[in-house]
């Protein structure tokens, strides 16, 4: 990312309206980490990270945008940090659970595996290409192709869930979302 990315989040969480529902494979499944240590990616305006801090989870938020991180001050259980996930790398053998949503960046997802420890939990959630989407971003690159999550997580991991759901955004676009939770083996 860049300081025009960093200006870009910026200027969305201060001027749209940002969603504030709990993802459901989050909720639904954030329970089976064996341990209490999180990591929230993308965090944004850090629902899942408030989610998962009232269960018990000592969770490090990250994102790229200050403003973001700023209304996750002062929350117990919660510790911020501002990254740029470009040059970021997470810690290995950290992590109980990792959680990211609605931020698609493959480039890390090795990353991932090594900052997950043993029997550790990775949820994720984001949009699916599909034609017919009635909300298409700019960049076909933010979608997840047919049998994607399923062919980069079938090695290292056991696939607990794995689903896709419509579903309409708050402007009343047709979207499709893919989820899968795994277990790092």
């Amino acid at each position: 990312m860049s300081i025009e990315d960093k200006k870009r989040w910026d200027r969305k969480y201060k001027e749209k309206i940002i969603p504030t529902k709990i993802i459901e494979v989050v909720n639904k499944y954030s329970h089976l980490a064996k341990g209490k240590k999180a990591l929230d990616i993308a965090c944004g305006m850090g629902r899942n990270s408030k989610l998962l801090a009232s269960r018990g989870f000592e969770v490090l938020a990250i994102d790229i945008s200050p403003l973001a991180l700023d209304s996750l001050k002062d929350i117990d259980n919660i510790t911020t940090k501002e990254v740029d996930l470009d040059n970021y790398k997470l810690e290995e053998n950290s992590y109980d659970l990792i959680v990211c949503t609605y931020f698609l960046e493959r480039s890390i997802f090795p990353q991932i595996y090594k900052a997950l420890k043993k029997d550790g939990i990775f949820i994720f959630e984001t949009f699916k290409e599909h034609n017919q989407s009635t909300k298409v971003p700019s960049n076909k690159e933010f979608l997840l192709k047919e049998g994607e999550l399923k062919e980069i997580f079938s090695k290292g991991y056991k696939i607990v869930h794995l689903s896709q759901r419509w579903s309409k955004d708050f402007f009343n676009n047709k979207v499709l979302s893919e989820s899968i939770v795994v277990q790092k083996i």
